[in-house]
């Protein structure tokens, strides 16, 4: 039984039925899709991702990408440019797919781009498959030389690795990747967000789904059930007592809700774990109709999915240090989307839809409406005079579309050096707890955030070498 449909959930279901288990799948709201769920925010017609949108881990996940997905419906749409990264002065960095097409839009700095990017592009299957796991204490390693050049580059505070650029360009690319981490930009391990999504972006791509987000969730849904699989939506898991029985339970929640589901199951320094468990910044999320496509000053910047704003790196650490601190910034660094201007049935024929959020502090009520249209309409001038319609959610409104989101995190849990490998506790097997039968598969398990799945099938794997064996 699995309780929570979102791409951790379902992908878990996947793994115990393509073993030959029977599975039950409980998902409390009407639709499955968790993270990747999408709905008319705004108006009629345009469709608008709840919450993920671009999914470079998602056409790199080796689960995702072994399972025939394509023909339940999905169908990736690749930009012609993964990322954009504007400057003030009207320049942008700008990743393609092509490594080297990148790094000659870097100028001076294209060497040292080339050199710390190149062997992660080249690595990346290897990397992926040794890294985004649990952390395996004491087994040996593969390929210890490709794994090992990778981490002594990703254990690395961000603005240690920018130190090797000279532009402001690349120093602001690195930075603004990095910032997917969710922590202050100056902390170690920053480094891994920043080459491993770039990495990524030169070896898979960042597509996004035709369609919608929530095209994936209803991919891995309906193989789910061709493989005999059950998915009952509408039903909310409170307690334990309310389950039918089961062999194995496992739970897409993060240590919140584990503990209220589970009661006083659990005891001692699990249950004292699992009560320390560190949720991270929340997000503020401003969706938009537009009358037209986004017009940016760059007009570059319309052939990318992705779009940085956020100005220099020195901007970038300002923005997530404050956050960090437990303050909103009043120039926050901004996340953009632009589906609409690559998927058509994203909005009415001649309109378009834009996705955009910021960092807050965990929990936060500010109002930042203002300052993520602000940034928008510095790199985008006369952006306002084309929105038809427009839909914000803070960290409160986050929490209540998906009890994951706690205090608005929706990476399940702080992605810092202490807690990164060892979330949501220090056990030899994360996704395990006292209770043979109990496990978890959300993002509060190793590898973490993002839409990957591996969460998922990891906790399934766990389970079938357990008491499912």
């Amino acid at each position: 039984m699995v309780v929570g449909a979102g791409p951790n959930g379902l992908a878990a279901a996947i793994t115990l039925a393509r073993a030959g288990r029977s599975v039950l799948v409980l998902e409390a709201r009407p639709t499955v899709g968790g993270g990747t769920r999408s709905a008319a925010l705004t108006l009629p017609g345009f469709v608008h991702d709840v919450c993920a949108a671009v999914m470079p881990l998602g056409r790199a996940s080796p689960v995702f990408a072994e399972w025939p997905l394509a023909e339940h419906g999905l169908e990736w749409i690749e930009p012609p440019i993964a990322l954009a990264h504007p400057l003030d002065d009207g320049s942008a960095a700008l990743v393609h797919r092509s490594l080297e097409a990148t790094a000659a839009g870097l100028g001076e700095d294209g060497d040292a781009y080339r050199r710390l990017l190149g062997p992660v592009a080249r690595d990346w299957d290897t990397i992926v498959r040794e890294l985004v796991g649990p952390l395996r204490v004491g087994a040996p390693l593969r390929h210890p030389v490709a794994v090992t050049r990778f981490g002594l580059q990703a254990v690395q505070p961000v603005t240690w690795l920018a130190r090797r650029f000279r532009t402001p360009r690349a120093r602001a690319l690195l930075g603004g990747v990095a910032a997917h981490a969710f922590v202050p930009l100056q902390w170690p391990v920053t480094g891994a967000f920043a080459i491993s999504l770039l990495g990524s972006a030169h070896a898979v791509g960042w597509p996004i789904p035709r369609g919608g987000a929530q095209h994936l969730a209803d991919a891995l849904a309906s193989y789910l059930r061709s493989l005999g699989g059950e998915i009952q939506t509408d039903h909310e898991v409170t307690s334990l007592a309310a389950l039918p029985p089961r062999r194995a339970l496992l739970l897409d929640v993060t240590p919140r809700q584990v503990l209220r589901i589970t009661g006083d199951r659990f005891g001692g320094l699990y249950r004292r774990q699992l009560r320390r468990f560190r949720y991270g910044p929340g997000v503020f999320k401003v969706d938009l109709a537009l009358d037209a496509p986004i017009p940016w000053a760059n007009p570059e910047l319309a052939q990318a999915g992705t779009v940085h704003l956020g100005g220099a790196l020195d901007e970038l650490v300002r923005s997530e240090r404050s956050v960090g601190r437990g303050r909103p910034s009043g120039r926050p660094f901004v996340m953009v989307a632009q589906p609409s201007a690559f998927d058509p049935t994203r909005a009415p024929q001649g309109r378009h839809v834009a996705w955009a959020y910021c960092h807050v502090p965990n929990g936060s009520r500010a109002d930042l409406t203002n300052a993520v249209l602000a940034q928008l309409e510095r790199f985008a001038p006369g952006i306002g005079s084309h929105v038809l319609g427009r839909s914000t959610m803070g960290p409160a409104a986050m929490e209540r579309y998906n009890a994951n989101y706690v205090g608005g995190d929706i990476t399940g849990g702080l992605q810092d050096l202490r807690q990164l490998w060892t979330r949501p506790a220090i056990r030899p097997d994360p996704y395990s707890t006292p209770d043979p039968g109990i496990f978890i598969c959300s993002a509060s398990t190793p590898p973490g955030g993002g839409v990957h799945g591996l969460c998922g099938a990891h906790a399934a794997q766990s389970a079938l070498r357990g008491v499912l064996a």
